[in-house]
């Protein structure tokens, strides 16, 4: 069998859920992140800010859960220990970051490293006619590209 049960390629499927599984590590480091800014900021825009990271983090929860729910639609394994998502992550870890700026300014470098992946699982996936796949990238695309938008309006 040459085909998986939703009828794309084996080879093609693999490949896709070792990218979907790198997406996952560095959306749940992502996660944390954005975990620990909430918690940790300061300052005089601490009440705009803690409400905008729940927001962040509410929406990274259910992406996570999004992607390692495709990962199982292809037949793949999701990954789900810390020491794989930190071996897997490419983002930088955010520690102790209480300052308003350094916050924001991580959360556009994740969110810049996150639609590098997706464009890339995005190539992939139309390569191997996974509408599906392809799809929730271009939502997650859409959305991510809008908030790195509005967080460098904030950051002027």
């Amino acid at each position: 069998m040459t085909t998986n049960t939703i009828g794309l390629n084996l080879k093609e499927t693999s490949v896709l859920t070792n990218q979907l599984n790198e997406l996952l590590s560095n959306f749940q480091i992502y996660y944390q992140n954005l975990r620990g800014l909430h918690w940790n900021i300061k300052g005089k825009n601490f009440f705009e800010l803690h409400l905008k990271f729940e927001e962040l983090y509410t929406d990274s929860q259910e992406k996570i859960d999004l992607i390692a729910e495709r990962i199982l639609t292809l037949e793949g394994v999701p990954l789900h220990t810390f020491s794989d998502y930190m071996a897997q992550s490419k983002i930088r870890v955010g520690k102790n970051i209480s300052n308003d700026e350094k916050a924001i300014g991580l959360i556009i470098e994740v969110i810049t490293t996150l639609l590098v992946l997706e464009r890339h699982i995005l190539e992939t996936a139309a390569t191997a006619n996974d509408e599906g796949t392809n799809s929730m990238m271009s939502d997650f695309i859409a959305e991510q590209e809008k908030t790195v938008w509005m967080l460098k309006a904030w950051l002027s």
